[in-house]
């Protein structure tokens, strides 16, 4: 089983250095890459393949010295990213690649092999570098080391990714056991069917009133001035602070659901189109639904656990989760309901994920696709 570890770098100056170069050699090759394949395809109507780009890479040296001063096979990953990049578009995952610039605050690149990690001195040596890099292991792994990618944060700070195989195999899922539903909300972040709401942290809704004073700031300041750079780097720090409390907020949340439970039922949301609503775009974004999701399927699939989604048009909070009536008239504003049938009184939220719950059990029953 593949397994990313994340670890912050303590690099020196020559290093900094260094890595700045490789950031901006593999972005050269990026770019390079994408433009030749655009206009191969437009102007003569051929694909170039990423194995007839890398053959390219040499001759590419000989005209850019430069380039001979990075790791070779970072350069080559580089391709691949593009390769991985059109494959996303053509499955309509993802829009057609554009180009990488160095103005982006966050750059990578990637290190296939020949790297050397030391645990016991809390070290990492880099192909073409001499010294190793200190780093800050707050955590060991076990196992065959894959692909490393370094990466540089808007605040500055730099990051080693290390990909793991571990030799495990991945848990075979179990259906029998405890089962819950999910519905999340902005109000509270999720409602669970046994009637449990969880508070949403607004995390950056309390961070604005700071943020947009340092906002401010940083409008007024001389574009290129030092003074600028300065104030640039106290907004990220705020934005990094915002998205930490966000991560672990929603790791603690995720590991609970995940240990509690066997089968975790959710909805499936169309995250993309509700952003585009203007009036709860910031709201929807604040509280991250798409990041949570993918927390708990990768750690429900770590350890055998079943993540199943309802469909999007399922009107959950308008059935009765107890005598299954469609109650037509429920608008946003009805927090609470009584069922015309069966006079059962509804919290809405509550009863959206009990039947959230009971769709997809009976659904698995039926043997029918969730």
């Amino acid at each position: 089983m593949l397994r990313a570890y994340k670890y912050r770098l303590y690099p020196n100056e020559s290093q900094i250095d260094f890595f700045e170069k490789q950031f901006g050699t593999c972005r050269f090759i990026y770019n390079w890459a994408l433009e030749l394949k655009s206009t191969t395809y437009t102007d003569e109507n051929q694909s170039i393949s990423k194995n007839e780009l890398k053959n390219m890479l040499p001759g590419l040296k000989t005209q850019y010295n430069w380039l001979k001063d990075v790791n070779s096979q970072s350069l080559q990953a580089s391709v691949d990213n593009l390769d991985n990049a059109f494959k996303k578009f053509f499955r309509k995952e993802a829009d057609y690649p554009t180009f990488k610039s160095k103005n982006n605050p966050v750059q990578s690149f990637q290190i296939p092999q020949h790297y050397v990690v030391d645990l016991d001195k809390g070290t990492v040596k880099l192909p073409k570098l001499k010294e190793p890099i200190r780093v800050k292991f707050h955590r060991g792994f076990e196992g065959e080391t894959r692909t490393a990618t370094v990466s540089r944060t808007p605040t500055g700070k730099y990051f080693i990714s290390i990909l793991i195989e571990d030799r495990r195999e991945i848990p075979e899922k179990v259906s029998l056991g405890p089962s819950i539903g999910v519905d999340v909300g902005i109000s509270h972040f999720a409602i669970l069917s046994t009637g449990e709401k969880i508070e949403n942290p607004r995390h950056l809704k309390k961070s604005m009133a700071k943020l947009k004073a340092e906002q401010r700031s940083l409008s007024r300041k001389k574009k290129g001035s030092s003074n600028r750079k300065k104030q640039k780097l106290v907004v990220a720090k705020l934005h990094e602070k915002v998205a930490n409390q966000r991560n672990d907020f929603q790791h603690k949340l995720s590991n609970r659901l995940v240990n509690e439970n066997q089968v975790i039922v959710l909805e499936d949301l169309n995250i993309s189109g509700m952003v585009k609503n203007r009036c709860l775009a910031q709201a929807i974004s604040d509280v991250a639904w798409g990041n949570f999701i993918m927390k708990l399927k990768y750690k429900a699939e770590w350890c055998g656990k079943t993540i199943q989604q309802i469909g999007r048009f399922v009107p959950s909070s308008k059935l009765c989760n107890v005598c299954g009536h469609k109650n037509t008239d429920l608008t946003l504003n009805d927090r609470s309901w009584e069922c015309p049938s069966c006079h059962t009184q509804h919290d809405r939220d509550i009863n959206a994920a009990i039947n959230i719950l009971n769709i997809a059990l009976n659904n698995t029953a039926a043997g029918t696709a969730v």
